[in-house]
């Protein structure tokens, strides 16, 4: 979906609030911060939370499952709450 289609259909869905979600992304590396830079340059917010490229997030997929279900305690885990927690901060 473009940025053209996010801004159209907000138009029409009132309630929708576009955001950017780094997903996939390598730790430590300049272009994990990058993308960052790049995506402020847009009118729609880049979310803090970012989600690591991570083999957790293979394995629960794997068995059909989440993170949240295989390994609840996990770097994976946390970085899948904290984004809910900030989505439904934007979305209040």
């Amino acid at each position: 979906m473009s940025i053209l289609s996010i801004k159209e259909a907000s138009v029409f869905t009132e309630k929708m609030k576009p955001v950017f979600v780094v997903n996939r992304k390598i730790a430590n590396t300049a272009i994990g911060r990058d993308v960052v830079e790049a995506l402020a340059t847009y009118e729609f917010p880049v979310l803090k939370t970012t989600i690591a490229q991570r083999i957790a997030f293979a394995e629960a997929a794997t068995s059909g499952s989440t993170v949240l279900e295989t390994e609840p305690q996990s770097l994976a885990a946390r970085e899948i709450e904290s984004l809910v927690r900030e989505i439904m901060e934007v979305g209040a």
